[in-house]
């Protein structure tokens, strides 16, 4: 299927315009200042306790949270969160000329009028395409054996007048006749569903609201299956549509009872099984139903096991699975469609080579894998699978990876790599001469000499002798005497790496003499499964440790001094802003908390919110694990904040986020006003028709970018 599912960011929308001084000064929540220069909005205290574990938690801005929530409508609320932005608008306007030249700069960098390279997916070849100066993109194809070129989505007309708009799945029926896709307005994750003769052009009946899922058509290409989210906006369950017939009618496949358990929904590579998995982080569970008979008794390939974790595809009767059963970097295990449980080891699982991916194809198989941090694509044939046919790249530092392979045959593998000093680059890969031909290099139409940079991995030890991996970028000629400054980024959660890629936004640091790096935390998976292991539940200190460690080893090693360092983490890596900036925020000279996940005991206690169940296996569970609520206590960022000076800082937050709900950005900041010895510049930036990553189209969300790294210089005194 072409583009079943599709990476596209979260964005958002415009703030909403505050509300004039004159009737903030009125209102007994907020405090300021002269119409002209607003003082920072301090939120009103009012009592509010919790206790478990024994122990009582005072939370005076827990009136912060709607009770309405996910209507957000308290009037209280949204003065508070206004306020903050006229503040934040404030701050910024005379930093507004930097502003926009930081836009212009990193707009410059980018190429308007773009498409992506064709790919050929049964009778017909698709591509996306940027026209001058849109924000949003549009879809085509053209038939594989000739002819015009043919309009099959336009995001650009269906969003305009929306503040917000994102496309999230688009899937093509086997016969390419149909399309399903599915959209969000509002930033807040609810997806509607619709479908397109795309024979005719003209949109079917058939509309499917409050979905959460992939979108897969049966083989006969009448039905699709799709999955709803609850009331907690959890996916636990799949649903089969049949084109033409009331949402009523719609059969429900299978329902996941175990509320921290999600279902999502895909096909095996030659299109011939439905698979429907089910899992948190560290569990999964996979069931099978043939794509020509969706409502035949599902195949169950391996009941769950706690802690075990596995995926599955399918060539011919033989299932491949991918799994971490018996090693922490995965092992592959065939085993028969008759004995799906009986797993049999074709690649066993190593300490030196971390097993990422699986992709199946008719004549070959390629691993994903992961050696000493770098990237490796792995082509195995099936009969002799132990051989190994690693594709060769030309750095010795790079990011590489499969990229869009549509079809189950392929005579050539579609590949992306880029490196810290090398723009995205698109190769196909000859099976049969081996070698790789180069379709496309990542435009920069301001000009770009990659010889001006120098990328470098460096691995600092940490305070537990651990040697934390950190990849850097920067000008020739930066001084190595610790008068650069820095910015040095974090995700460290969920097994996710920061790949040390290309940026053509962080040029803009770069260009002004600023090193960019990124610190491989224990948290991720950078070095392997164990890595990842070692960052999450009672380890989870280590990720915030390293972080630290790595700041003062880069001092150490005179890349820069301390109070030049701006920091920036988002969502799980906001989690690390929050905990690094209560334990040394003498080393930091700016910060950028995105959506940060700062709250922890009050959301994790909360099994009502959308992810809470179904992350107590990375966090742990506080409301029946007392050793675990203690910990969290001991790391939490808005349980942290104590009367300290605290560096300047920058904080966003979406209105409509699911995933890190806009009060714990709201609270911390409120808290950190109140309690900090110091006035160092604090705003709290909220989008307020937003999700979870900020503003919408390709301008508008460079433009926040924009801000983010004008108060990152601003702060820093790097202005040039």
């Amino acid at each position: 299927m072409f583009w079943a599912a599709i990476a596209t960011p979260l964005v958002a929308s415009p703030a909403l315009s505050a509300p004039a001084l004159s009737a903030k000064e009125k209102d007994p929540i907020l405090t300021s200042t002269t119409p002209a220069q607003p003082a920072a909005p301090v939120a009103e205290q009012r009592p509010h306790q919790t206790t478990l574990h024994g122990k009582t938690l005072s939370d005076p801005w827990h009136w912060l949270r709607d009770e309405s929530y996910p209507v957000i409508d308290d009037k209280d609320v949204l003065d508070y969160v206004k306020a903050e932005n006229a503040y934040f608008d404030a701050a910024m306007k005379p930093h507004a000329a930097l502003v926009e030249t930081l836009f212009q700069e990193m707009k410059g960098r980018i190429k308007e009028a773009d498409s992506s390279v064709p790919q050929k997916d049964g009778d017909w070849i698709y591509w996306v395409e940027y026209e001058e100066g849109a924000e949003y993109k549009k879809w085509y194809r053209r038939p594989a054996a000739g002819g015009d070129a043919v309009l099959i989505l336009d995001e650009v007309a269906m969003a305009k007048d929306k503040e917000y708009f994102r496309l999230s799945e688009l899937s093509i029926s086997p016969n390419g006749k149909l399309m399903a896709y599915s959209f969000d307005d509002n930033g807040s994750e609810r997806f509607e569903v619709r479908v397109r003769d795309l024979e005719t052009g003209a949109m079917l009946p058939d509309v499917i609201p409050g979905t959460l899922s992939s979108l897969v058509w049966t083989a006969g290409n009448d039905a699709i299956l799709y999955g709803l989210a609850n009331e907690n906006w959890r996916t636990d369950n799949a649903r089969l549509h049949v084109l033409g017939t009331p949402l009523s009618d719609d059969k429900l496949l299978y329902q996941e009872p175990d509320i921290g358990f999600g279902v999502g929904i895909g096909k095996t590579a030659d299109d011939k099984w439905i698979v429907i998995a089910t899992g948190d982080n560290e569990t999964s569970e996979v069931r099978l139903l043939p794509a020509d008979n969706p409502l035949a008794k599902p195949v169950m390939v391996s009941p769950r096991q706690k802690g075990r974790e596995y995926s599955v595809d399918v060539r011919e009767k033989t299932l491949y699975i991918h799994t971490n059963d018996d090693h922490a970097n995965f092992r592959v295990a065939t085993a028969s469609l008759a004995k799906p449980d009986a797993w049999t080891t074709l690649i066993p699982g190593s300490d030196s080579t971390y097993i990422t991916g699986l992709a199946i194809f008719r004549d070959y198989f390629v691993l994903e894998t992961r050696e000493n941090g770098l990237d490796q694509v792995d082509l195995r044939h099936y009969n002799a699978p132990l051989t190994a046919g690693r594709i060769p790249f030309p750095e010795a530092t790079y990011v590489a990876g499969l990229g869009d392979n549509p079809e189950y045959h392929q005579d050539k593998l579609r590949l992306d790599y880029e490196s810290m000093v090398t723009p995205d680059t698109v190769y196909d890969y000859d099976i049969a001469t081996g070698k790789l031909e180069t379709l496309k290099v990542q435009e920069i139409p301001s000009g770009y000499d990659a010889s001006q940079y120098v990328t470098e991995l460096v691995n600092i030890e940490a305070r537990d002798g651990t040697m934390v991996p950190t990849s850097l970028v920067y000008k020739k000629g930066t001084p190595r005497d610790g008068s650069a400054p820095m910015h040095l980024y974090v995700y460290g959660s969920y097994g996710y790496r920061v790949p040390p890629g290309f940026s053509t936004t962080r040029l803009s640091l770069v260009d002004r003499g600023m090193i960019y790096a990124i610190a491989h935390v224990r948290g991720g998976d950078d070095l392997g499964r164990a890595w990842y292991l070692a960052g999450k539940t009672t380890q989870r200190k280590n990720s915030f440790n390293d972080f630290v460690d790595v700041a003062k080893g880069l001092i150490a090693q005179k890349y820069t001094s301390a109070g030049k360092i701006a920091i920036e983490g988002r969502s799980a890596g906001g989690q690390v802003m929050g905990a690094v900036y209560n334990e040394a925020p003498e080393l930091w000279g700016a910060v950028l908390a995105g959506v940060p996940f700062v709250d922890v005991i009050n959301t994790m206690v909360d099994e009502t919110l959308p992810l809470t169940p179904g992350e107590w296996p990375e966090w742990g569970n506080p409301v029946t694990d007392k050793a675990a609520f203690d910990y969290m206590l001991s790391y939490s960022p808005y349980d942290n904040v104590t009367a300290k000076a605290y560096p300047p800082m920058l904080v966003s937050a979406g209105l409509n986020d699911p995933r890190v709900t806009y009060w714990e950005p709201a609270k911390w900041v409120a808290k950190l006003r109140a309690t900090r010895t110091n006035d160092a510049t604090l705003l709290l930036r909220t989008n307020m028709g937003a999700g979870h990553a900020g503003k919408s189209g390709r301008w508008s969300a460079l433009r926040e970018d924009a801000e983010e790294f004008a108060f990152v210089l601003t702060q820093l005194g790097v202005e040039k």
